[in-house]
């Protein structure tokens, strides 16, 4: 099966490799568990049970990160795409920002919220900052284009998609390591049997797994990968507007970077 016909390049980075993460101690315990000597009917029902662990999850991720993201934008005051275009944020150089709003108001076809309107009415110039977000977001998904603005979207949609599975992760690794310790038990705790060593390999990969999991996924990780991404699709402003820095390649002055 070639999974790269089934996921796109997004889907297959930030959708899949979470769900494969997160199920990482769950499927060591499948393949280390279960003899594959022989092709059995056992071995079917595993490799059927990966494959739709692999989509439910993935699936899973995907509306737990989104739920995830509802959150973390309200407790920041909104989309970062949004906030780093107001003008009381540093993140990028003003006269860039203004050069960005006369060329996306342009093309929406609607004036820009003067300053005293965004000091005195924020949801009024948000309203227009989110027309801006949604006509980049559009006009940018030619990712051979726009490869670094890409890549910073998958990071952004792996890093919040596998915060959304961190708990679901970590009670597997609960399960998984308890089957381990049972089958020990009754195997009268050899470690120095063939069970005994891969019980124990497995476990181990479980601790480490449920360690990152613990201390790598965090919403701070998200934060900084949702900030990235916001300013690099702020920044497509400077390939769209054809500039001579642009069409050489060559990146635009930029702001204080926000981490």
């Amino acid at each position: 099966m070639n999974i790269s016909k089934i996921f796109d390049a997004y889907s297959l980075r930030a959708r899949l490799f979470p769900a494969i993460i997160a199920t990482a101690p769950a499927l060591a315990a499948l393949v280390l568990l279960i003899s594959w000597k022989s092709f059995e009917l056992s071995n079917v029902i595993a490799i059927v049970a990966i494959l739709v662990l692999f989509f439910a999850i993935a699936d899973f991720a995907r509306s737990r990160g989104r739920a995830i993201e509802l959150r973390l934008y309200s407790e920041l005051g909104g989309k970062p795409s949004i906030t780093m275009f107001r003008r009381n944020d540093s993140t990028i150089d003003d006269g860039l920002k203004e050069r960005y709003r006369v060329f996306l108001a342009s093309k929406l076809g609607v004036a820009i919220p003067s300053a005293e309107v965004e000091c005195t009415n924020q949801a009024a110039a948000d309203a227009f900052y989110e027309q801006c977000g949604v006509w980049l977001r559009q006009s940018t998904r030619d990712t051979k284009t726009f490869p670094l603005l890409f890549n910073e979207n998958v990071t952004y949609g792996f890093r919040r998609n596998l915060l959304g599975v961190k708990w679901l992760a970590l009670a597997l690794n609960l399960m998984v390591v308890a089957i381990c310790l049972v089958l020990l038990s009754r195997d009268g705790w050899g470690m120095d049997t063939e069970l005994g060593k891969r019980a124990i390999v497995v476990v181990v990969i479980s601790v480490a797994h449920a360690s990152y999991m613990l201390f790598a996924v965090s919403r701070n990780a998200v934060l900084d990968a949702a900030r990235a991404y916001a300013r690099e699709l702020i920044l497509s402003c400077e390939a769209l507007l054809g500039t001579p820095a642009a069409s050489k390649g060559k990146s635009p002055p930029r702001g204080r970077r926000s981490r």
